[in-house]
């Protein structure tokens, strides 16, 4: 007998349903996605990540470095049901593309497994889920080579939720392998087939009063919600099956439980099952609607969960319809006011797509050429724009590289792809530094850096060369002095005259700069007085070290003027020349930025991520539990921003993979000493060579 399952018609949802599949990195995702597609039909074959022949992890930047990069795509159709899967990444670096996903899916399969080590990333993703009430259930991966009590493995995942989980089935043990599972609300046994559906077989009498001990748990957290099953109960009488099956589906959508289910996607295990519990179970566009307060009627509405520019397509928006239909050629507009005409509608299955005429209510596919409307954005077919959903914030950039076209003439090109890569991955943002001068790409994490230059060469032509970025270091003085700038030329005609005395002196730090004019007599024209000030700001653009000038104080006390010669530029160049002379004199120190950073890390590895401060200089502020985070911690502190670069690179490692960190900046410190005079020779040397 084949693995069956039983509903009643009022509690399955129908229509077009949009599942995203989430979990820590190299938990299975993609894996599952496949062992889906194929049980569905939609796949002869199970491909492999090792081997680079899934439909997921398609682009080159995924195959090279054999991990999800982007959200993978795919559709599939079971027992008449159609659903698109999106199967986002894991990794902490490339979770922007499912923060814009889920607010739109029906439901999350969250993929895990029975490692401590992954707990906080596992964390990581629920709260991200439980914050937007996605309703969502755990495939615990891998059943076939756990080897500790599920009951166990259930106590080791819960404190990653703050919704209880809810185990639905239990494993088979055959000379201690996972060979098979209890279903505990069908009170049925399964065991798996390779690549196949599960068999059903006689329960096991050895295992009769465990079963019995997981169920009745299962029912006592369900009765938490339902008074009837409660009192059926505690009355010791059998609860009927779709009563059991009612209560799983009406909490599920309620985000009042998170089942668990277990399987191994790598042998197709456990699949059926999970895709009837999507079936029977998980809500579809009408409660998303409802979850967002959108209006059943209306005019047609889709939202924009992720944009791709292709090589030779022009751009592509993968979008959900929330709400009506859109068909080829209709003229939309966006939230944002832009208006474009569509088209081309695809649905997609990874890298390929098949051409449809329209797109229905639940629909997830992708619209050809919305140029002026972006991921994020919400559009219609009416003539007034609507109403954004809840916008996604972009995070903290937490690494950064100065890049450098290896060709002078892609400048132009570079910036354009970098548009088009921003567009793509909110999560990356890119700026050019007016001091530094340098074109700077900031995103989450050296892998996220190194796969977005791979696309700036692989998609858009452009090669470029990362290098670490600059340090904002600055300069002041110590000692006030007063000088005398004077500019005197004389070349035919009217000649060039002016000349200042200045007094500057030290302001304290964040004193930034200040002009002061205490003159008498009209020694110096009141016209005169904003030209001085502004050679002052050009003469402090950089100071004797080789750096911008802060924190100086500066009083035009005395000068002279030619009632012929003398003019704005003539005494803009005396108050450069005299502030560039009082720099000099008044013992020049060194400054470098030092940063509030608050360091965000599992508590276990609280040590770890202190030792990383104590080594990069830093000063340890003190630390608190992270708020809303069981088993987190924010660690303060002070860190000069020299010693920031490569920080987020080891925090991750001693976190594996979940440690983060926020950096503002917060004042500028004096360094002196040989780790100076480094800094100030390597300036100098680098702008010889430039």
């Amino acid at each position: 007998m084949s693995d069956t399952g039983e509903a009643t018609n009022g509690r399955r949802t129908t229509g077009p349903r949009l599942i995203a599949i989430v979990g820590p990195f190299q938990s299975g995702k993609t894996t599952l996605l496949e062992s889906i597609l194929v049980r569905g039909g939609g796949l002869q074959r199970q491909g492999r990540v090792q081997d680079g022949t899934t439909i997921g992890d398609a682009s080159p930047e995924a195959r090279a470095h054999a991990m999800s990069v982007e959200a993978n795509v795919a559709s599939a159709e079971y027992l008449g049901d159609r659903y698109t899967f999106l199967d986002c990444p894991g990794s902490i670096e490339f979770l922007q593309d499912m923060r814009h996903a889920v607010p739109v899916c029906d439901a999350a399969v969250v993929v895990c497994e029975a490692d401590a080590r992954k707990i906080p990333a596992l964390q990581l993703i629920l709260h991200e889920l439980e914050d937007l009430n996605v309703p969502r259930l755990l495939f615990l991966n891998k059943i076939d080579q756990a080897t500790a009590r599920v009951r166990e493995t259930l106590a080791m995942l819960q404190p990653a939720s703050r919704t209880p989980l809810l185990l639905r089935q239990i494993p088979i043990w055959q000379n201690g392998t996972a060979t098979g599972f209890v279903d505990l609300a069908l009170e049925r046994a399964f065991v798996y087939r390779e690549h196949a559906p599960s068999t059903v077989v006689d329960l096991p009498n050895d295992d009769s009063e465990r079963q019995k001990d997981a169920r009745y748990s299962m029912l006592e957290r369900l009765a938490d919600y339902d008074d009837e099953l409660m009192e059926q109960l505690i009355g010791d009488i059998e609860p009927p099956r779709d009563r059991i099956f009612d209560g799983l589906a009406r909490d599920l959508r309620a985000g009042h439980v998170v089942p668990l289910l277990i399987g191994s996607a790598d042998r197709g295990n456990g699949v059926t099952r999970l895709l009837k519990a999507l079936r029977h179970e998980a809500p579809g566009i009408v409660e998303t609607r409802e979850r967002h307060g959108i209006a059943a009627e209306g005019p047609p509405l889709a939202h924009v969960i992720r944009s791709v520019h292709t090589a030779h397509g022009g751009k592509l928006s993968l979008a959900r319809v929330l709400r009506g239909s859109f068909a080829d050629g209709q003229t939309v507009k966006g939230s944002g006011g832009g208006e474009d005409r569509i088209a081309g509608i695809s649905r997609l299955t990874g890298s390929s797509a098949s051409r449809q005429p329209s797109a229905v209510e639940g629909d997830t596919v992708a619209f050809g050429r919305l140029d002026h409307i972006a991921t994020g954005a919400t559009f219609t077919s009416a003539k007034t724009a609507p109403e954004a959903l809840a916008p996604v914030p972009s995070p903290q950039p937490v690494h950064a590289f100065a890049l450098v076209v290896n060709d002078r003439k892609d400048d132009v090109r570079l910036a354009a792809a970098l548009a088009k890569l921003v567009e793509e991955d909110t999560s990356l943002t890119f700026v050019h530094d007016q001091a530094s001068g340098e074109l700077r790409l900031m995103g989450q994490g050296e892998m996220h850096l190194r796969v977005a230059i791979e696309r700036l060469a692989a998609r858009f032509g452009v090669q470029v060369t990362a290098k670490e970025r600059s340090v904002a270091y600055r300069e002041t003085i110590r000692d006030t002095v007063n000088v005398r700038g004077r500019h005197k030329k004389q070349s035919g005609g009217h000649g060039q005259f002016g000349d200042v005395a200045l007094t500057v002196r030290p302001l304290p730090r964040g004193g930034d700069f200040a002009f002061e004019v205490d003159i008498h007599g009209g020694v110096v024209p009141r016209q005169y007085f904003p030209s001085v000030e502004i050679g002052v700001r050009d003469g402090l653009s950089r100071g004797p070290l080789g750096f911008p000038v802060v924190d100086v104080a500066v009083t035009l006390t005395d000068g002279s003027y030619h009632s012929v010669d003398s003019s704005d530029m003539a005494f803009r160049a005396a108050g450069k020349i005299a502030i560039s002379d009082a720099l000099g004199k008044a013992r020049p120190v060194l400054l470098e930025p030092i940063l509030a950073v608050d360091i965000l890390v599992p508590s276990e590895a609280m040590s770890r991520a202190t030792a990383l401060v104590s080594s990069r200089r830093g000063q340890l502020l003190g630390y608190d539990a992270r708020p809303g985070w069981a088993g987190w911690d924010v660690l303060k502190t002070l860190i000069p921003e020299a010693e920031i670069g490569s920080l987020i690179v080891e925090l991750r490692s001693a976190t594996s993979g979940v440690g983060t960190y926020m950096a503002t900046f917060d004042h500028l410190a004096e360094i002196v000493g040989r780790q100076a005079d480094a800094i100030v020779a390597n300036q100098q040397a680098a702008r010889v060579a430039s």
